[in-house]
């Protein structure tokens, strides 16, 4: 089977889609662990290094989300999605893991 003749039987909307799902799945996640820091944050009275901590994983949360509801409007549209960029990827990965990092040092 030629490569042309493979393409033209995959449907093309199906990786888009899985794509959006996995953005969603992974801002549910992100969401659910920047809940838990910041309650982990609040819990036992509020301190200055806790409230810093809390208000950081929050900015990282909905830098994130923003990311993440362009990316899900942009897989969402008809026709072909653009591209991820370099920028938004790097911007993506590194709130992921600041928020990682914060939620690490409110457990320690």
């Amino acid at each position: 089977m030629s490569a042309a003749a493979a393409d033209a039987g995959r449907d093309p909307g199906l990786q888009p889609e899985r794509t959006r799902l996995a953005w969603r799945r992974t801002t549910l996640s992100g969401t659910v662990s920047a809940v838990l820091a910041v309650k982990t944050a609040l819990h036992g009275g509020v301190s200055p290094v806790g409230a810093v901590a809390c208000a950081l994983c929050t900015v990282l949360w909905l830098g994130f989300l923003l990311l993440a509801h362009r990316r899900i409007r942009s897989l969402a549209s008809a026709g072909t999605p653009a591209a991820l960029t370099p920028r938004h990827a790097t911007a993506a990965a590194l709130c992921t893991v600041a928020v990682a990092v914060c939620g690490a040092a409110l457990v320690f």
